[in-house]
């Protein structure tokens, strides 16, 4: 089994090593022995051991969200005025990236109720899992949903875990580092990401001994829920992968009528490049094939080498649908009534939050991102730590969604440019 390593050149970010194999091992062992185990005298001695040690490495987990969200965030939207600064190109590429993402956003948090209305979560799964959660606490109404997106006190709301007041906050601050002169704003710039790096290494220790606390955790599930277990994670696994193939098919579909290329022809070209991320679960490593694409599909190289990367450095498109999905399948599973107004929370904050979370490895990405989003919502964080022992299968539709929608991007802002004195093949 191969670890799962970050590239994270693109973020300044130091190099993590995710042991994404051995953590669906763990993941896997605690399923079968407390399956093999439950109702046995032995199993009693065992929880009392395997329940604690799940639960520390889950507030391990937990309490990296806050901070490393804050300064991902603060990050994403300084690099973003920064490239819209850039000139024309770039301010129609952004224009193009929020409306995907904004679209994204919602359409998981429509079509994964509907999906999961049309095939439910396995009910023994739900009633082991939430009966491990915390209580998800009272629905605000919309008053309280209005008033508390400006937090009186940031101190408080971050101490009380309210999620979209935080990154309202820091989306301000971000923006309003920006207006300052250089010497401050360099320094603002330099904490956040000594902030987000530190963070990092720590939710890099949590995630190394990932394979013990996630076999603690799914070792109590299953001496609880029996071989239910494995259908849910099967049917999550499903349910997001379906969220994400929607995405895929929107790349094809701007590629047809955003970019105007024929559907073969962008289908051939993105072979190479869908291969390697397949391959890789790496949109950053596939950049090289990408741009090969982009050749291929008759895309200027000025347009190609200046919108490509920076679509591949800001711009996740499966990202607020797939974390969307994930939420909401960790709120079916504990129970949480999804109102209108919490789906609505889940929205802003997916969107927001995928900014800073490029070319993360899928593990850490979840975590950053899935995280937030949940906490948001009032969903119970508890599930997300099993959940991620299999991310490294829906984040093969991750990586293929996310490669596709940015050479179709590209191919779309190059059609926009409107150039016409410089000629076009498509092979």
């Amino acid at each position: 089994m191969t670890p799962e390593t970050a590239d994270n050149s693109a973020t300044r970010m130091p190099p993590i090593t995710v042991p994404a194999g051995w953590t669906f091992l763990g993941l896997a062992l605690g399923i079968a022995l407390g399956w093999l185990l439950s109702g046995t005298a032995i199993s009693g001695p065992l929880l009392a051991v395997a329940g604690p040690v799940g639960k520390l490495w889950l507030q391990g987990l937990t309490m990296t969200i806050l901070p490393l969200v804050a300064a991902l965030l603060f990050n994403g939207v300084v690099d973003t005025v920064a490239a819209a600064r850039a000139g024309p190109m770039a301010r129609r590429t952004l224009g193009l990236i929020f409306g995907i993402l904004a679209f994204s956003a919602i359409l998981g948090g429509l079509l994964t109720p509907l999906l999961l209305g049309l095939f439910p979560v396995p009910a023994d799964a739900a009633r082991a899992i939430g009966a491990q959660s915390a209580d998800p606490g009272p629905v605000p109404g919309i008053a309280d949903f209005l008033t508390g997106l400006i937090p009186s006190n940031i101190v408080s709301a971050a101490g009380d875990n309210a999620m979209l007041p935080v990154i309202v906050f820091f989306a301000l601050f971000a923006l309003a580092s920006t207006r300052l002169a250089d010497g401050p704003r360099q320094t603002l710039a330099s904490l956040f990401e000594g902030i987000a790096g530190a963070m990092m290494v720590v939710i890099g220790w949590v995630l190394a001994v990932a394979p013990i606390g996630v076999f603690g955790l799914a070792f109590s599930v299953a001496a609880g829920s029996g071989g239910a277990a494995i259908g849910a994670l099967a049917h999550y696994v499903s349910i997001v992968a379906a969220v994400g193939g929607v995405i895929l098919i929107g790349a094809y579909l701007l590629a047809v009528f955003g970019a105007k290329r024929s559907p073969l022809a962008y289908a051939r070209a993105m072979l190479p490049a869908q291969t390697v991320a397949f391959s890789t679960q790496s949109s950053l490593a596939s950049l090289p094939a990408m741009l090969v694409s982009c050749r291929n599909l008759g895309v200027r190289e000025r347009t190609g080498e200046f919108v490509l990367p920076l679509a591949v450095a800001l711009f996740r498109p499966t990202g607020p649908a797939m974390n969307m999905a994930v939420a909401i399948y960790a709120a079916h599973l504990t129970g949480v009534t999804l109102t209108p107004l919490v789906l609505a929370s889940g929205i802003l904050t997916a969107f927001a939050t995928t900014m800073g979370a490029v070319s993360l490895p899928g593990a850490i990405s979840f975590v950053t991102s899935c995280g937030p989003v949940a906490i948001a919502m009032g969903v119970p964080v508890e599930p997300l730590a099993l959940l991620v022992a299999v991310e490294m299968l829906p984040d093969l539709m991750r990586t293929l969604g996310n490669v596709s929608m940015d050479v179709a991007v590209t191919a779309t802002v190059d059609r926009l440019e409107g150039d016409e004195g410089a000629p076009r093949t498509v092979h």
